[in-house]
């Protein structure tokens, strides 16, 4: 009776601590790729990103908030102790654009994001997410820490990278 009652906590407690099962989660299947449509997506232009005039205020306002972390040095850890930081790892990148655009308070752990917003992607916003990683695209337009062999700071993307195996989440009507 006892055991049941551990095993029973110990499976409520499994999305608290970031161990929930991906199985039902939606899992990307392509890589995450890049390419301008006017209207539809951000346009990247000497490493700045505006927003498409039809995005939403929320959108734009993430995009202006990755445009202010163009020159951020990769610090980990950073984003959390701190909102405003002198640089942001992946986590308190994405926390820093969401919380910016309204769509989130405080700062959570690349883990965290499992059970952030809403499964799948997302029309404006798409959030990829592995054990230890995440990162999102705004309006089209990857904002990622990390890429192929190197970690850097937050930094717009428009080259490739691959997307299965992450998880995607979005915020609710985004």
């Amino acid at each position: 009776m006892a055991v049941n009652r551990i095993a029973r906590l110990f499976l409520l407690l499994l999305p608290l601590l970031g161990l929930a099962s991906c199985a039902s989660q939606v899992k990307a299947r392509h890589p995450v790729s890049y390419h301008f449509e006017p209207g539809r997506t951000a346009l990247l232009k000497n490493g700045l990103a505006y927003a498409p005039k039809s995005a939403p205020l929320a959108v734009k306002r993430a995009i202006a908030a990755g445009n202010r972390l163009q020159r951020m040095p990769y610090k980990w850890g950073g984003g959390h102790a701190r909102l405003d930081d002198s640089g942001y790892d992946c986590s308190g990148t994405v926390s820093y654009v969401l919380r910016s655009a309204g769509l989130m308070q405080g700062c959570m752990p690349s883990n965290g994001f499992f059970s952030y917003g809403s499964k799948g992607a997302g029309r404006w916003i798409t959030i990829y997410i592995r054990r230890g990683h995440v990162f999102v695209t705004i309006a089209g337009l990857r904002l990622d820490t990390g890429g192929p062999g190197a970690r850097s700071g937050p930094r717009w993307k428009p080259e490739t990278r691959a997307g299965p195996g992450h998880v995607l989440r979005h915020p609710a009507g985004y």
